[in-house]
């Protein structure tokens, strides 16, 4: 869906500033370019070597969340699934948007045959734990770090079961 790859942008540099202004500096966040931001998500999204897919929630004020999804980008097999992302716009939260684009998540991922997946969130992102733990996902031990906007963060891995 390259299409919507400028829709996504906007979610995701939107949710991006507002959800992390704790973990980064607000000066980095607001050099987050939508625009590299879309011609990058149009680029992934139109190669169909990478298997991804993305799902978009449209709302009133059109799209108002995303999640993304696809093989495992890590060396964990080929029968391990990852959620890539997601996110709803800060203004949309609260209306079952989240938990519908999970729901779908999972669907897809266990309908293109993965036994299980995995996904990777910032340590200091509690809410966002918190949503994926209601959702099923646990934390399996695995963790890394990685240098966003020039901020070294921690990530840790969480795993869920499709069977």
């Amino acid at each position: 869906m390259p299409a919507d790859a400028r829709a996504i942008a906007h979610v995701r540099t939107r949710t991006w500033q507002v959800a992390y202004a704790h973990i980064f500096a607000v000066e980095r966040l607001g050099t987050i370019s939508e625009e590299q931001v879309a011609e990058d998500w149009g680029r992934w999204l139109g190669d169909p070597a990478s298997r991804a897919q993305a799902i978009v929630a449209d709302g009133a004020e059109g799209v108002v969340g995303f999640a993304s999804l696809g093989p495992c980008r890590a060396e964990e097999g080929d029968r391990v699934g990852e959620l890539y992302a997601i996110y709803v716009l800060p203004e949309a939260s609260g209306r079952g948007i989240g938990q519908a684009l999970m729901a779908e998540v999972l669907k897809r991922l266990h309908g293109e045959g993965f036994a299980e997946a995995i996904l990777w969130v910032l340590e200091d992102n509690p809410r966002t734990r918190e949503f994926y733990e209601r959702a099923g996902w646990q934390a399996d031990g695995g963790s890394k770090e990685e240098e966003w906007l020039g901020t070294l963060v921690r990530e840790i891995r969480y795993r869920i079961a499709l069977e």
